[in-house]
């Protein structure tokens, strides 16, 4: 059951975020204001998922890779197939507390190196 939701909201695995975080990507946490101000990773961006079309072009121009992430995956999933069909390299990174943990541990692999 966990697999078949995974395919289904495409939930990005932790080698695909170690991978991306290298390469400058930007985190997109696509929860509401109010949800992002609670919590989320660090130097994640906010832009609600019903607000990412009036920032689509934006974030295309950054010509970065982008790691979304919410709070189940579920948003994230809608927000990466959206920026994937609008020709911008996505993953889904899951849920925030996931992406926090992996924006840690690629900080603390770079300072050890």
């Amino acid at each position: 059951m966990l697999n078949f939701l995974k395919k289904l909201f495409g939930s990005g695995n932790p080698a695909n975020l170690s991978e991306l975080l290298t390469q400058d990507a930007l985190v997109l946490d696509v929860r509401t204001r109010e949800e992002y101000n609670s919590g989320h990773p660090e130097g994640a961006q906010n832009v609600p998922l019903q607000e990412l079309d009036l920032h689509l072009s934006r974030l295309k121009a950054l010509n970065r890779p982008i790691i979304t992430c919410c709070v189940s995956g579920r948003r994230s999933g809608n927000a990466t197939k959206q920026l994937n069909a609008a020709g911008v390299q996505a993953i889904n990174g899951g849920p925030w507390q996931d992406v926090a943990e992996a924006i840690a541990q690629s900080r603390k692999l770079a300072k050890n190196k």
